[in-house]
């Protein structure tokens, strides 16, 4: 891995944990040498995130429509900032450009991110790993649901065991730098459907 794609709120939470575990995260990054791929805000976590990358010395780069750029939520300290037209295009370009996925906690577009990567990396379109950073257990609830799709059978249990889950930046980046692509072939498709 040598660039992560991180997705994650362009707000910081109520609570002072969520800013802190994205410092902590970005400091972890530095220390391994990665590059941060994200959605170019300079508002939240987003900015939270990106400002201390930079700070590290790490490449940071954004990916923003131009309608956000209008509305100046633009990061314009990014090592390259890419401008394109669509939140689809955005979405796959960081897609593209990372190594590996970090979901933060974030509002609807992080969920719409992470679930998007978890579709391409099942149907393999991509093979690259993807984590949970479950800082203060905001993902707990989510994690449960997930697990109630498999017990409902709308979900097989192999697809939710390659998400990583952790609120430890250093255990997170071990797992995902451990991860090993899975090559898919039909009958680990026809497993999924539930008889």
């Amino acid at each position: 891995m040598k660039k992560l794609t991180v997705y994650c709120g362009s707000n910081k939470g109520k609570d002072k944990k969520y800013a802190s575990a994205a410092l902590k995260l970005a400091e972890e990054m530095a220390k391994r040498e990665l590059d941060l791929v994200y959605g170019a805000g300079n508002v939240g976590l987003m900015g939270v995130i990106a400002d201390q990358m930079l700070q590290s010395g790490r490449k940071v780069f954004g990916i923003i429509p131009q309608k956000l750029v209008d509305i100046e939520v633009a990061h314009t300290g990014c090592t390259e900032l890419t401008v394109v037209e669509t939140m689809r295009d955005r979405k796959w370009l960081m897609a593209e450009r990372g190594d590996g996925f970090i979901a933060m906690p974030g509002g609807i577009g992080t969920f719409e991110e992470l679930f998007e990567i978890m579709t391409l990396n099942q149907l393999a379109y991509i093979s690259k790993p993807l984590a949970l950073y479950n800082v203060n257990g905001y993902y707990d609830k989510l994690i449960d649901f997930l697990n109630h799709s498999v017990n409902e059978g709308f979900l097989h249990q192999s697809q939710l065991q390659v998400l990583i889950i952790s609120d430890d930046p250093v255990q997170l980046l071990d797992k995902m730098e451990a991860f090993q692509p899975k090559k898919m072939d039909k009958k680990e498709i026809d497993k999924w459907e539930v008889k």
